[in-house]
Parts: C-alpha cells; sequence; structure tokens
C-alpha cells in the first residue's frame, strides 16, 4: 500500500529527528529547503520543530521547547541516565528566569555521552540525593528545591533573587533549601544563594516586581508593603507596592503584566479605572517600568519626590 502522506509534514506532530523525516520521504536536500522556506526550524543538531508552531510561541515557552528538543533528538542516543538540571529544570519547573541564555543543562551519575553535548548542552556529573529527581511532562530532572540550588550557584544575585521569589511562591520548601545550603560551604556561588534566600519574599508576582523591590533596599530607600489590598468603592484592589501611611503606590508596568493573561486594551483600561478610583481616596501613584530599574538615579529622584510631597 501506498503511504499517500509520504512526503508531507503529518499533521498533529511538530516535532521530529531527522531519522523521522527521512521515514518520511524528506532526503537531506528536502530537509533544507523546507529551513529556507521557513515551514521547519532547526533547534538542534537531529532535531526540528514546524515553522509555523515556533513562530507563535512566546520566548519562553520556545526555551522550554528546546528541552523537549533536546530530549526528543537524543531519545535514541542517550543510555537514559540524563536528568535535565539548573536553568533547564527551572524552566520544566516553569520558573521565572531573568537574562538567562537557553543552553540546555543536563546531570548525569557518570561522565554524559558524546552524542548528548555540542555547544547548546552543559553536561553535569554529580549523584543526587533521594528525592532531589522528579519529572515534568514526562521529562527527568532535578527536585525544585535542588533546582533553585544548582541555579543560584551559577547565577548572579538579581538573577538568584527572581528565581527565588518565584520559587517560594510556587511552594518550594525554604527549609530544605537552607539545609542543602549548610552542606555547602566553601562553595563558589553559595553565599549568594543564601543572601537570596535571605531577602526573598514569595508575595512578589514577577521579575519586575523583584527587582524593583531589590532596587528600593539597594538605594537604602523605605520600604514599602508587598501586595496591598485597599478597598474603594468601585471594589477591592491589590498595589504592587504601598506606602500606605502616605497613600503613594508604586505599579511596574510590565509587558508581561499586561498581555499574558487578557487583551491589552482591556486590562489597561481596568487598570486606570482602578487608579481613578484610588486617586479620588487621595492616593499617588508612581508606575515605573524597566527602563526605571536602568536609570537609578532618576527612579530613585522620582520616588523620593512624591514620597516627600505625600508627608
Amino acid at each position: 500500500m501506498v503511504n499517500s502522506n509520504r512526503g508531507k509534514l503529518p499533521a498533529g506532530m511538530n516535532l521530529w529527528r531527522t531519522s523521522e523525516l527521512h521515514e518520511l520521504g524528506f532526503n537531506d536536500r528536502k530537509i533544507a529547503a523546507l529551513i529556507r522556506e521557513g515551514q521547519l526550524v532547526r533547534l538542534r543538531r537531529g532535531c526540528y520543530i514546524r515553522g509555523s508552531t515556533w513562530m507563535a510561541q512566546k520566548p519562553w515557552v520556545r526555551s522550554r521547547q528546546l528541552i523537549a528538543a533536546h530530549a526528543h533528538g537524543t531519545l535514541a542516543t542517550s543510555a537514559g541516565g540524563l536528568i535535565y538540571s539548573h536553568t533547564s529544570a527551572a524552566r520544566l519547573h516553569g520558573l521565572f528566569l531573568w537574562e538567562v541564555d537557553d543552553r540546555v543543562h543536563v546531570t548525569t551519575v557518570s561522565t554524559a555521552s558524546p552524542t548528548s553535548h555540542g555547544l547548546d548542552v552543559v553536561p553535569h556529573t554529580r549523584a543526587l540525593a533521594p528525592g532531589e529527581l522528579t519529572y515534568v511532562d514526562g521529562m527527568p530532572c532535578t527536585s525544585l528545591e535542588r533546582t533553585v540550588v544548582d541555579c543560584c550557584l551559577m547565577l548572579n544575585y538579581k538573577q538568584s533573587l527572581v528565581l527565588m521569589d518565584h520559587a517560594l511562591r510556587l511552594g518550594a520548601d525554604a527549609g530544605v533549601i537552607r539545609q542543602i545550603c549548610g552542606s555547602l560551604a566553601g562553595r563558589n556561588g553559595v553565599l549568594t544563594l543564601r543572601r537570596a534566600l535571605e531577602n526573598a519574599d514569595a508575595r512578589s508576582e514577577s521579575p519586575g516586581e523583584t527587582l524593583t523591590r531589590e532596587l528600593l533596599q539597594r538605594l537604602n530607600m523605605e520600604p514599602p508593603e508587598l501586595q496591598v489590598e485597599v478597598s474603594t468603592t468601585e471594589g477591592q484592589y491589590r498595589l504592587d507596592f504601598a506606602w500606605r501611611e502616605k497613600r503613594v503606590a508604586l505599579e511596574f508596568d510590565g509587558k508581561v503584566k499586561y498581555f499574558d493573561y487578557a487583551p491589552a486594551t482591556e486590562v489597561i483600561y481596568q487598570e486606570r479605572q482602578r487608579e481613578k478610583a484610588l486617586m479620588a481616596q487621595g492616593w499617588k501613584f508612581i508606575r515605573i517600568n524597566w527602563q526605571h530599574l536602568i536609570r537609578e538615579q532618576d527612579f530613585k529622584t522620582s520616588v523620593l519626590r512624591v514620597l516627600r510631597s505625600a508627608e
């Protein structure tokens, strides 16, 4: 019987190894042509994704897809002992990562197979303790707490704080992290890990909020409350940061906050209605975005100006 689908990318499937494309009737020349046309995107050596699927994905989904591509691409070449770890495990757990590259991190008990290596793969060799292995979407990875520790040992403080805030928000056990931390005396990065754990706050809802809090602390400014609930005639509202006694609110206007959960125009309209209701009660607003976090002196001057005017 002749396979009528031979030579066609099958519907309902988005990820292929080179061998699978060959079986579908695509030789290397045809695969190269499909890449040039944008119908296929090469994610890594020997693994491809449908172009339309790749183009529709958000950046953090693409980062996770690269891990899936590694798992799919090494399915026939790995001995089965690969465990996704460090920032790759963080992506599988859905943790916030800030300014982190897309390289795939794998941990094995012994030296990983050369077929699993490449410029896009960072191998680690270490035995995992009982309870440090879990599965996410069928892929083996380090536990949430072990992942946090491994990441903080290699990231800078701001990156670690973003990760730690979100991990605690997702339910990571601070006691377990502290216990692991206690066994790492003298290790590179352990001071960053301890500092991030000490200053973490599970109430932070985004990397922007975490970095705003870090900047306020580093600039020795009066600390605000986080996620402050305020009642108005229009309903109950929650502020990112607030100096309640001065009735000053600070809101981080990041794109993720607006565009991931509802149409932008509707969310922005609701934000402005909330702001009007609170201003009617005497509240003043400071709205910042990513650029304000870069221009630190301007940020400090702007916040202090509003706080002093509210005294």
